[in-house]
């Protein structure tokens, strides 16, 4: 089944390494839907830390996958290929993409894809598949937060920190969250944090011991490295876990691991991209049943920070460089 589909499409493509400014728009053949494949006419496609650092050349696509940046995006199923069975053409979704989210169509494994919350806009629902996708693995699965537990995430205003701020509080946890002013630590508590810590004025494991009676956290979600790792192990309880899904301040630590015995520390990260279409097709169905209600009552949702068109995705990058940002930036595909 299919609609009328172009040859040719736009595209933003990384002309070379570097800064914003290699983000080109360029013409590209639509992609073809393979066997599992549904083609979707994108509406639209989040940004995401991980599309920054492909452009900076520090993190190539998988084999097999697009060279374009994206790996989220929302529209509407233009084709499906052999041996796909969840969507019809004209339904409107939700996907996780290994890239290529960056242009006018994209295809997706289908089992990547989800059908958009009730209530929601095209631009809302770009946002959801990588954040949620990250924060439901590593939060409550490795990190295996229980209700009654309390949460530490680093970042609290950034698109993963006001997913993993809302998630575990709809499911009993309590939050405590870094943001780097005023404005955002405010922000994290307004949307459930029960404490924010401004990260330039105060000491984060002291405040954590001082907000939970010298335990410290059971689940920390850390995206810094560097460090925070040592601080980390310091901030957490015994049989405490934290999970590292990124390595914004450095991969590298002096780090004393005494706290790694003495309380019993589990530490562990992953990656999502790299991860087989069956682990993501598996996030997929739990999001659908576990959240997708939580989004739909409005107890959880997508905090967008701005839009910006499609052509403007070097704009769209500045602004997440500048760490300003509240929640999620978009790109509006037309």
């Amino acid at each position: 089944m299919s609609s009328n589909i172009p040859e040719i499409m736009t595209a933003i493509e990384i002309s070379e390494p570097g800064g914003p400014e290699v983000l080109k728009p360029v013409e590209r053949s639509v992609p073809i839907a393979m066997p599992g494949q549904i083609l979707i006419l994108v509406e639209a496609a989040g940004v995401n830390r991980p599309d920054i650092a492909q452009r900076s050349g520090h993190y190539p696509p998988p084999k097999g996958a697009s060279d374009l940046p994206g790996l989220e995006i929302s529209g509407t199923v233009v084709k499906t290929g052999r041996d796909t069975s969840r969507f019809n053409v004209g339904d409107k979704v939700c996907a996780l993409t290994n890239g290529g989210g960056y242009a006018q169509y994209c295809v997706v494994n289908e089992n990547s894809a989800m059908a958009i919350p009730a209530g929601l806009s095209m631009s809302e629902a770009a946002a959801l598949p990588e954040t949620f996708f990250t924060v439901w693995h590593n939060v409550f699965e490795r990190g295996a937060l229980q209700s009654g537990e309390t949460l530490l995430v680093h970042g609290g205003t950034s698109g993963i920190g006001t997913t993993a701020i809302q998630l575990a509080r709809a499911f009993g946890a309590t939050v405590l969250a870094t943001a780097g002013s005023a404005k955002k630590c405010e922000f994290s508590v307004k949307i459930g944090a029960q404490r924010a810590i401004n990260y330039l004025e105060e000491d984060f494991p002291e405040v954590v011991k001082a907000e939970t009676d010298g335990m410290g956290a059971h689940v920390i979600l850390d995206m810094v490295g560097g460090d925070y790792i040592e601080r980390n192990y310091s901030a957490a309880a015994i049989e405490g876990r934290i999970v590292q899904i990124a390595f914004l301040g450095g991969p590298q630590a002096d780090v004393n691991f005494i706290h790694l015995l003495t309380k019993r520390l589990t530490h562990t990260g992953s990656t999502l991209r790299p991860r087989s279409d069956e682990f993501k097709g598996r996030i997929a169905r739990i999001l659908e049943e576990k959240v997708w209600p939580l989004i739909e009552a409005g107890s959880v949702k997508p905090i967008m920070d701005s839009t910006f068109g499609l052509e403007d995705a070097a704009a769209a990058h500045a602004r997440m460089e500048t760490s300003q940002h509240i929640g999620k930036i978009v790109l509006e595909v037309s």
